[in-house]
């Protein structure tokens, strides 16, 4: 890969090997293609980039990503890799990417079998049963089987986009295990493909079957062979040394791969937990288990987390399903989150009693009368002790009842985990030692002391876990950028582990080993240890399948990985504290993955849910960003500040010119972004792409030449007043053939809307409402400004939809206020997201000056469009020089305000057909009550209306139009909006690019502005 244009292409011997890929493997991967791979090989820098990290601290460059389609794809790929010297080649399977301790990280090739090994090849409904490939993400799996009352019941955090074959290769489990066990516990069936190509079939196998197949010659011989000897052999020291823990995860399952009671052996219980080390397990044969038909939740506060954690083992034997908890830094962090909003009704603050802590215990049963009768119970012990002991700490409790609620409080749980990122300051709470499991009567002794040892060290952290099961989740908070707190979390692993065997646990209770196996040898002890070892040799001799993981060969000289091992904060703190702390958004990404939410109906990213690929992701995007601003330090070139305006846009170079160049790399991954700004609010870092990707795209243009459409957009906002002065002839020049062939070939957009007509102050002067200019209203009287409601007119709105702000003028005037439509300022939404940050910087400026005048008048300020009337506030923030003292509403944010006083003044007649709303996706993200605002306001005449929850519509301003978008245009409306548009119903549709899409895909249905049904449908 070049970096020509970065003008200093020396490279250490550390980033030689960090860029090119070695001999062999280019060899190998040459061969592969030659030979006809069905699936993608990717050695770009930035598809092994984006593999290079998880869910961990660990950053791990591969070689190369392999994307298999078939299960013959990955024979190939692994036979190939027997001949000859590509023998030296290793393998890592990668699922979803969430693992916490690095466990599909690699220095050799990534095998990732999420992107295509998707299918849910069968469910037995009667059996319960389903057959799944390995890269269905569990919740996908639960929505597939749930119309059969079944559900597959390891739960997580990270349901919505872990893979089965990742919660297989961890062993994963979550709330409820105590009553649903872990993954291993419903594994049926395995099919995994052995190093050297070859298939295995993994289920339970009677004994004298397993000793008849192991007298082949074939490695599944040999590996029957050697499970005999162990598991069976050794069947007392393994029995002695296992804990019984729930969570007891040995990552190769001794125990329980032979059952004596059934004398039966299982090599799938190998396989889960094995992360990869033994082989790549393909596809899974699971049993489900049924819906409880009734579920409660009680979500019991306390002043004092311990008291938390003293009361849990009470509540685990008033027979919940689970027993969750959070602590007060964790539910402080919920509060500033854009889910709190949903939650806080169920979580209502105790008078005079702050809540720092509350365990969320669930009840489910299969008949009513069973749960009440528990849940009575515990009420009644609650109250007791509520009103007899107030050292108890016990300050009250809330019952949800109805499935949305107990699905919010679950959701603000899930997202705990990535909410401790967004912990101010430069030390976030990280995931090393976090999923520690000892026995639950144990477990407020050992918080007690793990509390301890992090305080000694100065350090904050959050807590939040499984205390029905012993596992707490520990995250201390350390700036991996600062050796001294790298240094410091090899002192908290060495000090957790011997807290963990002091009290009888283990350190790895959920979350799998990875780079934490180096403690295997000592928990084991050098019998067991042996023994995996031998079985680690039996299927993988070489040590090529994920080397260093668990364990080591038999007999092998490798070392074990290492908590040491290179980690994220190496490369970070190689960019400058102020080129980081001006680009934070990007530095804060955790690797969570919430951004990897395979849902159809969430606003998150929808570039990487058409696309499939993470690059077209906010953490792919950060962590290419991360990547772009390393190396431009490590070549000199400054990024930080404003850059500008070349003067010789044409002397550019052209981005084909150096195709291997990184800088293209990354300008192709923030193309795809549609600016939705979901990001901004929906990852629980608030990793924002669209605040870097203007930056950057700033940057690219000062280098290389931009295309001509991005002229176009430029230049709209300051064109569209002049054409809408004549808005048919206008129109007449730009929609011709002869035009659209132009605009289609030559620009490379397609479906540009039409300019309004009659045009918006056409419309006014119709209406004689006032059209007026800031200095203007300055010029009034107190009187006169009375009962004025201003419109603060967006370049989309106003000029392609103006029957929406006509609408908008016929309501508030039936209202009894006067419409005043503000002279059209411009705004500048469409700079930022092309990156004309010097002329957007002129704009917010000016425009900014302007509304600060006007929000000294006291008058009400309503924008129209979302997206635009955020960027007043949101982008303007980091342009404008100058505080921004003005607040302008959206239509539905005024008009709830002014309803309770003048509602009656409107009559509004019922509906035909029923409504549904649909709210734009940065209107979604940035308000989360805006739909339900609307709703709001039609309660007034009672008229009710349906809240559809969905996606991107794929427009997302000018995305939508643009040549090389068309299709993932149309996949996106197609996977989230076009059926529910194409209801027998009327669709009330907020956003203006929303609006338009449904216009030019769903051609028969017309969407209206909310605006305009209500003020057409009069009485």
């Amino acid at each position: 890969m070049s970096l020509k244009n970065f003008e200093l292409p020396v490279f250490s011997a550390h980033e030689r090997r960090e860029f090119n890929l070695d001999s062999v493997t280019k060899r190998y991967l040459h061969s592969l293609s030659q030979q006809q791979f069905d699936g993608e090989i990717d050695d770009s820098y930035s598809g092994r980039l984006v593999a290079a990290t998880d869910n961990s601290v660990y950053q791990q460059m591969p070689q190369a990503v392999l994307y298999p389609r078939t299960v013959a794809a990955l024979q190939q790929a692994l036979r190939l890799a027997q001949s000859g010297d590509y023998r030296s080649v290793t393998f890592s399977p990668r699922g979803g990417g969430t693992g916490t301790n690095g466990q599909s990280l690699t220095q050799g090739v990534v095998i990732d079998l999420s992107r295509h090994f998707q299918q849910i090849i069968a469910v037995n409904a009667g059996e319960q049963w389903v057959h799944c490939q390995a890269g269905v993400v569990k919740d996908a799996l639960n929505d597939a089987v749930r119309p059969h009352g079944l559900f597959f019941s390891p739960d997580l955090s990270t349901s919505n986009r872990a893979t089965i074959g990742g919660m297989i290769n961890t062993d994963a489990s979550g709330q409820g295990s105590l009553v649903y066990g872990k993954t291993s516990d419903h594994l049926l069936e395995l099919t995994a493909v052995l190093y050297n190509g070859e298939l295995l079939h993994a289920r339970p196998i009677p004994r004298r079957e397993a000793e008849r197949l192991a007298q082949g010659e074939s490695l599944t011989a040999a590996i029957y062979r050697q499970v005999l000897a162990t598991c069976v052999g050794c069947r007392e020291a393994i029995v002695a040394k296992f804990p019984p823990l729930n969570r007891f995860l040995t990552g190769y399952d001794l125990k329980h791969c032979y059952d004596p009671d059934a004398d039966t052996i299982d090599l799938s219980r190998l396989l889960a937990g094995s992360e990869g080390t033994l082989a790549f397990v393909c596809e899974a044969k699971l049993n489900l288990t049924k819906i409880p038909a009734h579920k409660v939740l009680v979500n019991v506060k306390y002043d004092d987390f311990f008291a938390a954690l003293r009361h849990a083992p009470a509540l685990v034997k008033a027979q919940a399903t689970s027993v969750e908890t959070i602590d007060s830094h964790v539910l402080e962090l919920a509060r500033q989150d854009i889910i709190w909003h949903q939650v806080a009704e169920q979580l209502q603050d105790v008078p005079e009693r702050p809540m720092k802590g509350i365990n969320m215990v669930e009840f489910t049963a299969l008949d009513s009368q069973e749960l009440e009768q528990k849940v009575d119970r515990l009420c009644d012990t609650l109250d007791h002790v509520i009103n007899a002991d107030p050292q108890s700490g016990v300050i009250g409790y809330q019952i949800c009842s109805d499935a949305a609620s107990i699905s919010t409080i679950y959701a603000m749980r899930k997202k705990s985990v990535g909410l401790l990122g967004a912990t101010k300051g430069r030390r976030k709470p990280i995931a090393f030692a976090e999923d520690t499991a000892v026995p639950p009567e144990h477990l407020a002794a050992f918080i007690a002391e793990f509390r301890a040892l992090l305080d000694e060290h100065g350090l904050h952290y959050g807590m939040f876990g499984h205390v029905d099961a012993g596992v707490l989740h520990v995250r201390p908070a350390l700036d991996m950028t600062e050796p001294d707190d790298e240094r410091l979390l090899r002192i908290i692993s060495d000090q957790v582990a011997a807290l963990t065997a002091k009290y009888g646990g283990l350190m790895w209770g959920e979350h799998g080993k990875g780079y934490r196996s180096e403690y295997a040898p000592q928990f084991f002890g050098e019998q067991l240890y042996a023994e995996l070892q031998k079985i680690k040799a039996v299927f993988d001799p070489d040590n090529r399948l994920n080397p260093g993981k668990i364990c080591t060969p038999w007999q092998s000289q490798v070392q074990l990985v290492s908590v040491d091992a290179i980690k994220r904060g190496y490369f970070d703190r190689q960019i400058p504290l102020h080129v980081r702390t001006s680009y934070q958004s990007a530095m804060d990404c955790n690797g969570n993955g919430l951004c990897f939410n395979y849902e159809r109906d969430s606003a998150m990213c929808p570039s990487y849910k058409v696309s499939g690929d993470r690059r077209q992701s906010p953490k792919g995007r950060a962590t290419l960003l991360r990547e772009w601003l390393r190396l431009s330090q490590v070549h000199g070139v400054p990024v930080e500040t404003l850059p500008k305006q070349s003067a010789q846009r044409w002397l550019q170079q052209s981005p084909n010119a150096v195709s291997d160049d990184f800088n293209h790399e990354v300008k192709a991954a923030m193309d795809t972004c549609l600016a939705c700004k979901a990001c901004a609010s929906q990852c629980p870092v608030k990793v924002d792409v669209p605040r870097f990707r203007s930056r950057f795209l700033a940057w690219y243009h000062q280098r290389y030449r931009r295309p001509v459409k991005d002229y176009l957009v430029k230049h709209i906002e300051w064109l569209a007043p002049y054409l809408a002065k004549l808005p048919r002839l206008s129109n007449g020049l730009s929609h011709n053939p002869v035009s659209q062939w132009f605009i289609s070939r030559g620009i490379g957009y397609h479906d540009a809307p039409r300019l309004s007509v009659p045009a918006v102050h056409q419309r006014w002067q119709r209406h004689q409402w006032p059209h007026l200019s800031v200095e203007q209203l300055q010029q009034l009287t107190p009187e006169q400004r009375q009962s004025m409601v201003v419109i603060v007119q967006d370049p989309f709105t106003s000029f392609y939809d103006a029957e929406v702000v006509e609408a908008f003028g016929i309501v508030a005037k039936r209202l009894g206020y006067e419409p005043v439509l503000l002279r059209y300022l411009g705004n500048g939404k469409g700079l930022h997201v092309k990156g004309f940050l010097g002329e957007f910087k002129a704009t917010a400026t000016r425009v900014a000056q302007e509304l600060n005048q006007l929000a000294q008048l006291g008058l009400p300020l309503v924008g129209l469009d979302a997206s635009t009337t955020f960027c007043l506030q949101d982008e303007y923030r980091d342009y404008v020089d100058g505080p921004l003292d003005y607040q302008v509403q959206l239509s539905q944010e005024w008009l709830v305000k002014v309803l309770p006083e003048r509602a009656a003044r409107m009559a509004l007649r019922i509906p035909a057909q029923p409504l549904q709303l649909f709210t734009h996706c940065t209107e979604q993200t940035q308000r989360p009550a805006a739909a339900q605002t609307w709703q709001d306001i039609f309660a007034y005449w009672k008229i009710p209306v349906q809240l559809e929850q969905t996606g991107c519509c794929g427009m997302a301003g000018t995305y939508g139009h643009e040549q090389e978008h068309q299709t993932q245009s149309r996949q996106l409306y197609a996977m989230s909006w076009k059926n529910k548009v194409e209801r027998e119903a009327i669709s009330l549709v907020t956003g203006f690019s929303c609006r338009s899409q449904v216009a030019r895909l769903s051609s028969e249905q017309r969407a209206l502005h909310p605006l305009q049904w209500l003020a057409e449908n009069r009485t």
